[in-house]
């Protein structure tokens, strides 16, 4: 039934699958100290859900196993100077619509076979330690950018979670690590990938992906130069990862994503189009992008922003 359930999976779409036993959480005690040390900045509600997060039994009282799933999301892209500079996974549909949506057609299929079957679709969204499912269950290691690592294949992936009554037998976990490699905390302009005692974490506050998408206020002189031209997200710590680079002996790293919602680009406006743009617009130009979780105001400030920082270093 493993093998079957995984098959599925594949047909569905995703790259990435394996199996992990619902155990309490291991790295808990790391995420409550992230918490406590303030790195979450102004994400409150991460702070809400700690408890939750700490099995997924919370979420689904039945679960006997998880199916962890990883979609690709990498595509190859220039910047226009003058136009706004959006991180790759925003480039497409909003992902936990696409995400969401194989999960549930996969756990629909699985009833199909299994009438008694209770499943919980989950995306980053949730209250799940996804990282760390996705490494019990073989996808990949944790790197110091805090992001999920597949040696053979790389990051540019979306972890997916479909909680299951079904006992299945779980994985080994993924074992790696970026060893002495400090290329992604070098590149970070802002300082933002920080040392925790044996572990690295993000310190959100510094983070452009936090600053351009979930910080809510006006920003000060210092967060303005430092999101410099990035307008939604940021690929920096990804882009100069090794585990990125494409290699003779590892042709599925950097290939790029063939799923058709994430190929279908939008076309955006200058910035400073943007920086002005008036609410029906924008609410037209976000329907269905992960870009809308800036919101209003955030989307018009973040083009601002990119528009003094461009003034300045002329």
């Amino acid at each position: 039934m493993k093998q079957q359930v995984c098959d599925w999976a594949r047909e569905v779409g995703f790259d990435l699958v394996g199996i992990a036993d619902v155990q309490p959480a291991t790295t808990i005690a790391n995420y409550n100290a992230w918490i406590d040390r303030g790195l979450h900045a102004g994400m409150e509600y991460l702070h809400e859900q700690r408890e939750l997060r700490e099995q997924v039994t919370n979420l689904l009282p039945e679960a006997r196993s998880a199916l962890v799933v990883g979609l690709n999301y990498h595509q190859n892209v220039s910047h226009k100077e003058g136009f706004p500079r959006i991180a790759q996974y925003a480039l497409g549909r909003d992902y936990h619509k696409v995400m969401r949506g194989k999960l549930r057609q996969l756990g629909r299929c699985i009833t199909d076979h299994d009438s008694g079957l209770k499943w919980q679709a989950c995306v980053d969204s949730a209250p799940v330690l996804e990282r760390e499912m996705a490494m019990r269950a073989g996808l990949g290691w944790i790197g110091k950018n805090t992001c999920l690592i597949d040696s053979h294949r790389g990051s540019w992936y979306f972890i997916g979670v479909l909680l299951l009554s079904l006992e299945l037998e779980p994985d080994e976990p993924a074992v790696g690590s970026c060893g002495t490699c400090t290329m992604c905390i070098d590149a970070c302009p802002t300082g933002a990938i920080v040392p925790h005692e044996d572990r690295w974490q993000i310190d959100s506050s510094k983070c452009i992906s936090y600053l351009t998408i979930e910080h809510k206020n006006e920003f000060n002189k210092s967060q303005q130069e430092l999101v410099d031209d990035w307008t939604f997200g940021c690929d920096i710590c990804q882009d100069v990862c090794p585990f990125n680079k494409a290699r003779e002996a590892h042709p599925l790293r950097a290939t790029e994503t063939t799923e058709s919602d994430f190929l279908k680009r939008r076309e955006w406006p200058s910035l400073k189009e943007l920086a002005q743009i008036d609410y029906d617009e924008w609410d037209k130009l976000t329907r269905g992008s992960p870009v809308r979780r800036a919101g209003f105001d955030g989307l018009r400030r973040n083009a601002r922003a990119n528009l003094a920082n461009a003034s300045q270093k002329k």
